[in-house]
């Protein structure tokens, strides 16, 4: 109730909404554009980009679901179409600061990244960039297999199967420390 109220006042012009919204949602774009893109600047990029075209569509914005879906989606989308023009370029590789998580503004912050959490961001990065985006709407997204099918335009069991795959690389990578 509270996103389509804040819709409702960011298309009324309210930054204090705009704000709301975007601190909201930020770092749980920012963890899904990192888990997709490993790149620290371009996962900033890519949220700053979906925010300023969830700006500029706000006219014609309709929520008729979750907004956080519909942020993650475009975030899944941006990212996916960042890899598609690095890989053209030839320029995809990993972040200066690898493991550094892109919100970690202090070093307080980044030294609370533990060694797990290292160890489970390797294991992403070594997942095909469906399976990672299909775990990660999934289970850090709270998107179900049937939001995630249509958001991609494909099947629920596509999505299902994609989750599946995933899950048991990341089992077989982490060497079974991984649970459902």
């Amino acid at each position: 109730m509270e996103d389509k109220l804040l819709v409702y006042r960011c298309k009324r012009g309210s930054q204090q909404a705009l704000a709301r919204v975007y601190q909201k949602y930020k770092a749980d774009l920012l963890v899904l554009a990192m888990a997709l893109l490993n790149d620290r600047s371009a996962c900033e990029d890519v949220v700053h980009d979906v925010f300023v075209s969830f700006v500029r569509g706000l006219d014609d914005f309709r929520l008729t679901g979750s907004l956080k879906g519909f942020l993650l989606t475009c975030v899944a989308n941006h990212a996916r179409n960042w890899n598609k023009s690095e890989r053209r370029r030839g320029c995809i590789g990993t972040d200066a600061e690898e493991g550094k998580p892109a919100w970690a503004d202090s070093p307080a912050e980044a030294v609370s990244c533990n060694e797990q959490l290292g160890r489970l961001s390797s294991a992403m990065a070594e997942l095909p960039f469906e399976q990672r985006e299909a775990v990660l709407m999934h289970l850090h997204g709270s998107m179900t297999f049937g939001a995630i099918a249509r958001a991609r335009q494909i099947s629920p069991n596509t999505v299902k199967s994609r989750y599946r795959y995933g899950i048991d690389k990341l089992r077989l990578l982490l060497n079974g420390e991984a649970t459902r």
